[in-house]
């Protein structure tokens, strides 16, 4: 499949679901798009091509699109869930993938679905929701939860203080071929000094459809 087969309208849907994200939580809605530009950088430096990078790109804007669904008390709550509140949190990435669905008759949102729902799987078969473990985890999801975790860790929440890059780069180190796929995490590490000054160039306020523009 090539660009020209990613609809004209994707974008638009991309904003539409992204501003009802936004709504419910605005931290959510700019992670989504963080790990969206980040995945395709990604993909990139993994030698996906242009077709694939950008379904990566939109993989990582749905991957949490879910959480709409997910009660404010549990979603917003400033502190440690409980068990109970995290089962219901971890149901946020079959939520994503169900939003989608609909779409599921276009080929190219089809093919975002595999990453949307195993985005919390583990390479050593220990995450979820099917618990599958190494080459079993679609390519597009062992992506995105890299830079999926990298994001969540680095940026603070109400009930955490984010983390600097040396401590992430450890933990992704320490749990390379475990949680992560290990020469993903070697690429990621990599390439990321390359995308610094792209990095400084990212603002919270920008524009879904901006990001998702076609190549000159």
């Amino acid at each position: 499949m090539a660009w020209d087969d990613i609809p004209d309208w994707s974008s638009t849907v991309a904003d539409a679901l992204l501003q009802t994200v936004k709504m419910k939580d605005p931290f959510t809605f700019y992670h989504c798009c963080r790990v969206g530009r980040a995945a395709r950088r990604l993909a990139q430096a993994a030698g996906l091509n242009e077709y694939d990078q950008h379904r990566l790109e939109f993989s990582g804007l749905f991957h949490d699109v879910g959480k709409v669904g997910i009660p404010d008390n549990i979603l917003l709550k400033p502190g440690s869930l409980t068990s109970q509140e995290f089962e219901t949190m971890k149901s946020h990435a079959l939520k994503s993938a169900e939003i989608i669905e609909p779409l599921n008759h276009i080929a190219f949102f089809k093919s975002l679905l595999p990453g949307i729902r195993s985005h919390h799987e583990r390479i050593d078969g220990r995450g979820y929701p099917y618990n599958l473990e190494g080459d079993k985890i679609p390519l597009t999801a062992r992506i995105i939860t890299i830079v999926d975790t990298v994001d969540a860790m680095m940026h603070t929440r109400p009930y955490r203080k984010g983390l600097s890059f040396d401590i992430v780069k450890q933990e992704l180190q320490e749990f390379s071929g475990s949680q992560f796929d290990a020469q993903l995490v070697k690429i990621y590490l990599d390439a990321i000094r390359f995308w610094k000054a792209d990095q400084e160039a990212d603002k919270e306020e920008m524009v879904i459809g901006q990001i998702l523009k076609k190549s000159a």
